[in-house]
């Protein structure tokens, strides 16, 4: 849609994902068969800088210029490469590790206040008696309104034990509550599970993190210690950014045959060109022991439906595209965003990074998820209503610079892009008047309508399909399953590769978020955020 409704959340809170960690200290020396330097170029970025240092209306510092003109380079490629300085970079690691220093809540915006979805237990927030559904409309005595929910959650967030005092109106007290608490490290909990009614169980990944294969195992087990005749398993990916490729690869091989292949990528460079399979070496390292060993053998064979939609990106394609090449499961919901890229993360000093796109990431049977997504097998909407605001959703494909598809075809055809048949204005006035009468919602709540339609088709139920021409379904999946022949690809052990970001309940964000990375084959690895 041209007029599009241009919600970057995703992109903000570090949705880019796949960064391969390679982490180096030294300078980075240029490659062979790099075409020399353009001096010219180079001169007149020289002159430019000398005109600024003498012209300018007022002087300007050395250094933000030059961080500024690097900044600018990386950008310019795609949406994803980035350049990292200190504070940007301290954040993406500790994305990647799951961890944040806050007070540890879950948090949404309603009517220009930050609304508690969630405490997270055992955390100062919680032990401080803040309840789901209180609404904070001072911090540290500055009012809320006019703020993001991005810029709300930061001046949560601080130093290790440092204090941060909220204003809180709660529905049954006369009067505001004032907290003070004192900020500690939360560890993000990324998965979530519980038996949603006998026989039927439901896994939520809200991010992929470090410890995410180990938590996703832990969390299976005590499913099947519940109930070991589990006729039924809902993987609920929806919201979910990505995070680290390890984790997705782990989660993959959780559901898949022994030592299948999972992804693979391929760029320019020698060591982007992978294969990764369903062993232990791709999701838990060269170090500790398997994760996945002690999972009951019925999880391999257990009926799976996958929920999806707009803002399930990256890693989480990667495990949709996964499990769809196989077979091994159901994919339902609504078109995935479409992020098939590889980020490497290029360690520049102890404190800066550049994050650059080196590969594209591929299905197992060699689909590209780049700028198309994973178009599900079954449509539903968000609601029984329709899709709310997912049909407004950005996806890859709508942003400037993206990178293509290689095979030429962008996800802009097909389901993406069924309202440019209608008056857009009308299409996107109409969606939002919707969205605004829409009921929020918790994902695996009694309200969860696309959860519902996943129960009905384990029992053998109608399944409440999404109001999509069907021509239009047809033409996407032809286009995003249509194969792409790939460059030879060695068996090599993979670099690491990430994506990342926080929580999603339909329209709610988390006080935590997180980011991106961490490398399988090294020591050295990156962490994540939150609140």
């Amino acid at each position: 849609m041209g007029n599009k409704v241009k919600s970057f959340g995703l992109i903000g809170l570090g949705m880019v994902a796949g960064i391969t960690a390679s982490l180096q200290f030294s300078a980075i020396a240029q490659k062979a068969g790099v075409s020399p330097l353009p001096l010219e170029e180079l001169r007149q970025l020289s002159d430019v800088f000398s005109l600024i240092k003498s012209d300018y209306v007022e002087s300007v510092d050395d250094k933000k210029l030059l961080t500024e003109a690097i900044s600018g380079m990386v950008s310019s490629l795609d949406p994803h490469s980035v350049y990292l300085d200190k504070k940007a970079f301290k954040e993406m690691r500790e994305t990647v590790a799951g961890k944040f220093v806050g007070i540890g809540i879950e948090v949404g915006m309603e009517d220009g206040y930050i609304k508690v979805v969630s405490p997270i237990e055992d955390t100062p927030a919680f032990k401080a008696g803040i309840k789901a559904g209180d609404l904070i409309t001072r911090i540290d005595g500055n009012p809320i309104k006019g703020l993001t929910l991005d810029e709300a959650v930061k001046k949560m967030r601080g130093e290790p034990h440092s204090k941060v005092v909220l204003n809180i109106t709660r529905k049954d007290l006369d009067k505001p509550l004032t907290l003070t608490i004192v900020r500690e490290e939360i560890r993000v909990q990324s998965v979530k599970a519980k038996l949603i009614e006998p026989g039927y169980a439901w896994v939520r990944i809200s991010q992929f993190q470090e410890p995410t294969v180990e938590d996703m195992a832990k969390k299976i087990n005590a499913l099947y210690a519940q109930d070991p005749h589990i006729k039924g398993m809902v993987l609920d990916l929806r919201n979910d950014p990505g995070g680290v490729v390890p984790g997705a690869i782990g989660v993959s091989a959780a559901f898949l045959p022994k030592d299948a292949v999972i992804v693979s990528t391929n760029g320019q460079l020698l060591e982007s060109k992978q294969t990764f399979y369903g062993r232990r070496e791709f999701y838990a390292g060269r170090n500790g022991g398997d994760p996945l060993a002690k999972l009951p053998a019925a999880l391999k064979d257990v009926p799976l439906v996958v929920l999806v939609n707009g803002g399930s990106a990256s890693a989480s394609e990667i495990v949709a595209g996964a499990l769809q090449d196989y077979k091994r499961a159901i994919i339902m919901g609504s078109q995935t965003f479409g992020k098939g890229s590889v980020q490497t993360l290029r360690q520049l000093t102890p404190d800066t990074a550049v994050k650059l796109t080196t590969a594209r990431y591929y299905t197992p049977h060699n689909r590209s998820i780049q700028a198309k997504g994973i178009v599900p097998d079954l449509l539903v909407d968000e609601t029984a209503d329709g899709d709310g605001l997912n049909g407004l959703r950005v996806r890859e494909a709508d942003l400037q610079k993206h990178l293509g598809s290689d095979d030429g075809q962008d996800g802009t055809q097909g389901v993406v892009a069924r309202a440019d048949k209608r008056d857009e204005l009308e299409e996107e006035q109409r969606l939002l008047a919707a969205a605004r009468k829409q009921k929020p919602f918790e994902y695996g709540s009694k309200d969860d309508f696309q959860l519902a339609q996943a129960l009905n088709h384990f029992k053998g139920l109608p399944v409440k399909l999404a109001k999509a021409e069907g021509a239009a379904v047809a033409d996407a999946k032809a286009d995003t399953r249509a194969e792409t022949k790939l460059d030879a690809k060695p068996d090599a052990m993979p670099a690491v590769k990430t994506d990342a970001k926080a929580d999603g309940k339909s329209e709610v964000k988390s006080e935590v978020k997180s980011d991106v990375k961490a490398d399988p084959k090294s020591d050295t690895k990156h962490a994540p955020i939150k609140k």
